[in-house]
């Protein structure tokens, strides 16, 4: 493996809203190699176990809605991904342990009327679920910047809903119970920001600070343009432009794929700022995350084909 240094936040400020800056090569590369091997096994891991509904809660809307509170609650931008990946993990796991205890008897007319009850119910919270996801990722983002309970109900109440505190804290704890209190997984933005730091750390001509100011804004617009950048990725994949539902199925590994997303959003980026030959870029990226050349030309072409319409040509 590559030499490597570790990426660094910079040290927590006391409970202050000044935005935290990103402090690269503060850390051994010894440090960095260990944590960058810990977070490829991870995602890997994440893969193999992989359920057959992840992404139904990144929708275009629903992204923008978890984003926009993020916003609204002046949590750093990091936040908003962890909120949206912790949302996306306890509502698979939840509706599949509710729908599990609900469809097992033998009654069908009864289950049907037991789990549309439930379905309503689950509409009703779902804004505080997303509240309570907000809440967590803010307490585990190293920036001191926590949605606490009295916080979060005053926001609540003020887009017309009635919660008491106590429905704040047993949501919050439903959430941590449903996952096993294992919230703390690494996002895209974690991928990403620890590749830079080893693309810095073997060539320090590449200007790191930049490119992950440009990489953040690339990835906030691939969350948003989820669904039709990965629908073209997919067809070029399997070259044709109407897949199959099998397809789309085995596709679904590579839209959860955190490492696949990093090195595209940063290959991407580096085309934008043009600071260093593309191609050294892609190989490098390569030789650090196990992802083919290929791969990252064909996923960076289709993000800024997005991003700038018409033909660009990566090659």
């Amino acid at each position: 493996m590559n030499k490597v240094v570790v990426v660094k936040a910079a040290e927590s400020r006391t409970c202050s809203q000044t935005t935290p800056e990103l402090v690269f090569s503060a850390v051994s590369p010894e440090m960095l190699e260990e944590f960058l091997v810990d977070v490829a096994k991870e995602n890997e891991s994440s893969l193999l176990t992989l359920s057959s509904h992840a992404g139904s809660f990144k929708k275009l809307k629903l992204i923008e809605f978890v984003f926009l509170l993020c916003e609204q609650l002046g949590l750093h931008q990091v936040t908003r991904y962890q909120a949206v990946e912790i949302l996306e993990r306890f509502m698979i796991r939840y509706i599949e342990k509710l729908y599990s205890s609900t469809c097992t008897g033998s009654d069908k007319n009864t289950e049907k009327c037991d789990w549309g009850l439930l379905q309503v119910r689950i509409q009703d919270h779902f804004v505080l679920r997303i509240m309570s996801c907000v809440q967590i990722a803010s307490k585990i983002s190293f920036h001191c910047q926590i949605v606490n309970n009295i916080m979060a109900l005053k926001f609540l109440q003020s887009l017309g809903y009635s919660y008491k505190k106590e429905d704040i804290l047993d949501s919050e704890l439903l959430v941590l119970d449903t996952l096993s209190f294992q919230v703390n997984v690494p996002s895209p933005v974690t991928h990403t920001e620890i590749l830079l730091e080893v693309m810095g750390y073997n060539d320090p001509s590449v200007p790191v600070k930049y490119l992950h100011s440009i990489s953040l804004k690339v990835l906030k617009f691939v969350y948003l343009m989820r669904n039709t950048i990965y629908e073209n990725l997919l067809k070029i994949a399997i070259e044709n432009s109407t897949p199959s539902e099998l397809q789309r199925a085995k596709f679904l590994c590579v839209k959860e794929d955190c490492m696949l997303l990093a090195v595209g959003v940063i290959g991407t980026s580096a085309f934008i700022l043009n600071c260093t030959p593309w191609f050294k870029v892609v190989q490098q990226l390569a030789s650090i995350s196990g992802v083919t050349e290929e791969s990252i030309y064909e996923f960076s072409q289709v993000i800024l084909k997005h991003i700038f319409p018409g033909a660009i040509h990566l090659k």
